[in-house]
This record gives C-alpha cells, sequence and structure tokens, in this order.
C-alpha cells in the first residue's frame, strides 16, 4: 500500500532554516509527482511546492526564493528545504502523491516558526 510518512520538522526562530523530508513506499516513485502542503491553525491546506516526475518544480508565491523541493528517485524521497522562515510559515507540513488508487496523504510535521 502507499505510504508516506513525513520527517524533519521542529521549532525555529525566524530568518533560519529547516529541512523536511518525505519518505515514500508502496508507489513507483519515478513516474509520480510528489507535493508538500501546508494548513496553518484554523486555515484551510494550501500547496506549498511540487516536483513533478521530470523535475519540473511548482511553489506557492509565498514560498518562491526561499524554499526548494527536489526528489531522489533512488531512496524515493522529497526533501523540501525551508530557509528565511516565517512565523507565517508555520503549520503542519504534509506530504502528497496522487496515485492511480487515490489521492495519498502522510500523516503531517509540525514546523512552528517564532521567537
Amino acid at each position: 500500500q502507499v505510504r508516506l510518512v513525513e520527517s524533519g520538522g521542529g521549532w525555529v526562530q525566524p530568518g533560519g532554516s529547516l529541512r523536511l523530508s518525505c519518505s515514500a513506499s508502496g508507489i513507483n516513485f519515478r513516474l509520480y509527482t510528489m507535493a508538500w502542503y501546508r494548513q496553518a491553525p484554523g486555515k484551510e491546506r494550501e500547496l506549498v511546492a511540487r516536483i513533478s516526475s521530470d523535475s519540473t518544480k511548482d511553489y506557492a508565491d509565498s514560498v518562491k526564493d526561499r524554499f526548494t523541493i527536489s526528489r531522489d528517485n533512488v531512496y524515493n524521497r522529497v526533501p523540501l528545504q525551508m530557509n528565511s522562515l516565517k512565523p507565517e510559515d508555520t503549520g503542519v507540513y504534509f506530504c502528497n502523491v496522487v496515485h492511480a488508487n487515490g489521492v495519498f496523504w502522510g500523516r503531517g510535521t509540525q514546523v512552528t516558526v517564532s521567537s
């Protein structure tokens, strides 16, 4: 079965950096677009970044030039490097894949940006 596991969240001061990672199993990883979403308290879940099978990348305007998504087709991982973090980046970050069998989500990892 499809399984997505996020890691790397935590607390960081404004201006700091974190590196998240999503480990995927149960899919032919290299064929799928992988995405990171986030959900802040009281807000809807929103797309942060995604990377297609050919490594084309899309970013939300709010994170452009600060976040970088990549993919590792050997170890089936999707890192998300987050720099210059702001308090508004706080939320639970989820890994996502749209598979032939449905839409799958990880359980999420908490990111808190505060002083």
